[in-house]
This record gives C-alpha cells, structure tokens and sequence, in this order.
C-alpha cells in the first residue's frame, strides 16, 4: 500500500496513553510557536543594537514572519488533510527548528529577515496539524477537556513569551546577545520531532480540498506590493514606485477575485470562498478580524521600542511591565465565553472594543503627564483596562463571525478568519513606518532620543484608539447573539466534521489573539 492510500484514522480508544503523549508533543510545538512571537518582540531593540538593523529591517522581522504564517496557513492545513497530518506535523517541526537555528546564527540583518521568513512559513505547515491531530486522536467526549488544556497553553505563553524573552536577552548567554530566543527552538524542536515520529498516529480527511497555489502566489504578491513600500518608503524618501506598487497591489487583489470565482466553478477548492461573503456578519468579521490585526501590529511593536529606545529600559522592566496586561487578556477572555457572551450577546465585544480604545487613550494621558519619568506602574492602570478590553474581544471574537456561516462551509471561513488577521498584523507592522518612524527625525542626538520616542507613541496610540472605534462600529454588523451554526446542504457526518473543523480552528484563532 503506498503512502497515498493509507487509511484515514479514527480516534484513539480510550485505553490508548499513547493518545496522551501525542497530545503532550503537538501541545509543546504550539507552545514553541506561541512564545515565539512574543518574544522576539521584547528583543527587537537589542537586535537592532547589536545587529545595526535598520527601521524597516526590524518591522520586516515580525512582519516577514506574520506574511508568510498569514499566506501558507489555509495551504498548509490542506497539505495535511492531502498527505496526513503527522507528516505535515513533522515537516513543519523540522523546518521551523531549522529556521529559528537560522535566526540565532544570522551573519546580519537581511539573513534574520530572510530566516524569519522562512519560520513563519514553516509554522503555516505546523500549526494547522495540531488541532488535527487532536480532533483525529481523541473521541469527541474528550475533547472538551483537551480544549481546555490549549486554554490553559494559551494563558502560559502569553505570560512567559515577554518573560522569556526578557530573561534570555538581558542574561546575555555566552555573550550571544539576542540570539538565545531563537536557539531555544533547538532542543525543544529536535524532541519534539522524535517522539512525534513515535507516537503520532497519522491521519488524513476523508474528502480533502484541492490546493490553490495560484491563490497564495496573488495574496502573496498583492501584499507584498502593498508592504514594502510602506516600510521601505520613509527612507527611501516616498519614492514614485512606491505609490505605484501601492496601487497595483489592489488590481492583484482583484486579479485574484476573478480567479477565486473561476476556481470555485471549476473544482470547488478555491483558497478563499467567496460565497461567505454574502453572509453579512461574516464580511463584517472578517473586516473586524483584519483591523483589529493592524492595531495589534501598530501597538506591539511601538509599544516595545517606547519602553526600550525611549524610556531606556531594560528588556526584563519592560517585560515584566507587561505581566498585568497579560493576565488581564486571560482573565478577561475566560469571563467572556463563560459568563457574558451567552448572556449580553455582541455587545461584550463592543465594550471590549471601547475599554481598550479607552486604556489607549489612558496610556496617551499618563504618557504625557509622565514624560520619560514614568513608572511601570503608573502604566498598570491602562494596560489592565486595555488588556481587560483585549480578552473581552478575542476569546468570542471568531464564534461570533461563524455563528451565521452554514456549516458546510465553517472549515473554510475560519481558516479565512485567522488569515486574514495574521495579514492585518502584517498590515499593522508595516504601517508603524508611518504612524511612528515617520513622526521621528532622521539624526537625533542621544538627548532627543526619548523625547522624540515619546512623542511618537503617543501619535501612533492615536492611530490605535481611532482603528478602535472603526472596529465598534463594524461590529454592529455581527449578530446580537452569536448562535450554533446555521444547517446548510451538508448533512449527517460531513456537517459535523466541517463544525468540529471550525471549533478547533477557532480555538487555534483565539491562541494567537490572545498572546498578541
């Protein structure tokens, strides 16, 4: 029997504790991918110190990394569903173990970039196999408590990213500087690969989508038209191609609507569906999805260089001032599915959406009472009021959007959802070239440092607290009250696999919301 007719798997039986250690090592490298995004944040101006990285070059460091995640992510979980998930799995594992080794002996700026590149598209062919390999190894009466445990994941990485990596950058082991948050990855990815090739059972779709390849090549372009421009125009001096590719990015982006429509008539495999569009609440979402991925770009990445360039603060203070908005996301988002949603509905989001415009608005007031003598915990009040309005968004943000999808296509739309919001974050990064750098000079003197620093956080929180309040209003385009999902033609147990389908892609969704 060859490789392409193995058989689909079906759960594990009960008695099974190889199901258990299986879960432990998919669990691990999402763990492994969750920190990691945090954690390059918090080093960022170490890099740039050390590495002599330009402006554009450090929003290329996480942008790079979100673009390529955003692009590979719907093709890589179809790789999965065509040659088995645990193949996928330890492809991923290996790439991305391969590539953080890459990122922590980069010779300069243009090979960290290129090596985070190429880590994010090896987590596109990772990340999607988790929750699959989970919903193909465990009976539906245990996933609830599996779920749970990634909860459980989720609320510890988006705590332990910034510790970790404030810890690891101010240690500076073996005088590597930086480089530890990246060489980390190694033994935990050379582990994680062996037992996985042990006690991962492999698993395949039954009915899997065709790969839309031409699809990836368009968003892939129309963003990258779209991105580097941004970054790079500042210093460039806002040169005319610039503007041109800007505006030829949307002729792509429409090349890629008449394709997708041509696609869906001819195979029904396109990367995006746009019949999903019609659903009202769903368009609405997907463009909540995307702006709020834009202001968590915009604020993250300032947020980092303020505390480190324009305070002047070491990595381990400014990661650790960042402990209370992490644990008030966490707090918040278990309240919000458990408590409010069922009970206000839309409007928990929409408050979230207020309580983090106002916790920006806050850090803006205290920002400029403070001055570059702010404390860290003069900064605690906003960042819990944002991080409060943060969780409140997030955990039933991506149910929300679903509620009215029909449920042949859910499968489909979430893998959409958290698409589109690693594009937004994208997006977000490569804007901070214009709402922060831009508002900067180009030689300051040490003294105007903080100043200018301070200055231009406090400009680019205005841009934040304004994509907050579009976010409100597109909002209100959600349903009031977020229900099952809505019975399309698929019946019996197709239907059922494309709901499960879409509950372990929101979950995955509200994985990478909640670490940021």
């Amino acid at each position: 029997m060859t490789s392409s007719e193995t058989p689909v798997s079906s759960p594990a039986p009960a008695g099974d504790r190889r199901r258990w250690f299986a879960l432990a090592i998919v669990m691990t490298a999402a763990f492994m991918d969750l920190v990691d995004v945090t954690i390059v944040n918090i080093a960022i101006p170490s890099i740039q110190q050390d590495a002599g990285a330009s402006f554009s070059q450090i929003q290329w460091i996480t942008a790079g990394y979100a673009l390529a995640f955003a692009a590979g992510l719907i093709t890589g979980g179809r790789l999965g569903d065509i040659h088995g998930r645990k193949r996928l799995f330890l492809v991923g594992v290996a790439g991305f173990t391969l590539a953080s080794a890459l990122c922590g002996f980069a010779a300069n700026p243009e090979m960290l970039v290129a090596s985070r590149i190429l880590q994010g598209g090896m987590a596109a062919l990772m990340v999607p196999q988790v929750l699959s390999i989970v919903h193909a190894t465990f009976p539906a009466r245990e996933r609830g408590k599996v779920f749970g445990l990634f909860g459980a994941i989720v609320g510890l990485g988006a705590v332990s990213g910034p510790l970790l990596g404030a810890l690891l950058t101010q240690w500076n082991l073996f005088g590597l500087e930086w480089r530890p948050i990246f060489l980390i990855n190694l033994p935990v990815g050379v582990v994680a690969f062996l037992l996985g090739g042990r006690f991962i059972t492999e698993s395949r779709a039954p009915r899997a989508m065709k790969l839309d390849l031409v699809g990836v090549a368009l968003v892939t372009l129309g963003l990258l038209m779209l991105l580097y421009p941004l970054t790079r125009g500042r210093e460039l001096g806002w040169p005319v191609w610039g503007y041109v590719s800007m505006a030829g990015a949307f002729a792509v982006f429409a090349a890629l609507v008449a394709y997708e429509r041509r696609k869906a008539a001819r195979d029904g495999s396109p990367l995006v569906e746009l019949s999903l569009f019609r659903v009202k609440s769903f368009a609405a979402g997907i463009a909540v999805q995307t702006v709020f991925g834009v202001a968590l770009g915009v604020f993250f990445l300032v947020w980092t260089l303020y505390m480190q360039t324009g305070l002047g603060w070491s990595p381990l203070k400014a990661g650790l001032t960042g402990v209370p908005f992490s644990l008030a996301v966490s707090t918040a988002a278990g309240l919000s599915v458990q408590k409010l949603v069922p009970r206000f509905g839309r409007k928990v989001l929409q408050t979230g959406a207020l309580l983090m415009a106002a916790g920006v608005l806050l850090y803006i007031g205290e920002s400029h009472r403070y001055g570059l003598d702010i404390t860290p915990w003069q900064m605690a009040l906003p960042l819990v009021v944002m991080g409060a309005g943060m969780g409140l968004i997030v955990a039933p943000l991506t149910d929300a959007v679903l509620s009215e999808v029909p449920r042949e296509h859910a499968g489909s739309a979430s893998g959409l959802i958290n698409t589109v919001q690693q594009m937004g974050n994208a997006l977000g990064l490569g804007l901070v070239s214009v709402v922060f750098f831009g508002v900067i000079g180009d030689r300051l003197t040490p003294a105007q440092v903080g100043p200018a620093f301070v200055h231009a956080f406090q400009h680019a929180l205005v841009w934040v607290a304004a994509v907050l309040g579009v976010i409100f209003l597109l909002m209100s385009a959600l349903p009031k009250r977020p229900a099952q999902h809505v019975e399309g033609e698929g019946s019996g147990e197709e239907a059922d696999t494309a709901a499960e389908a879409a509950a372990a892609d929101g979950e995955r969704g509200r994985e990478r919301a909640l670490v940021g």
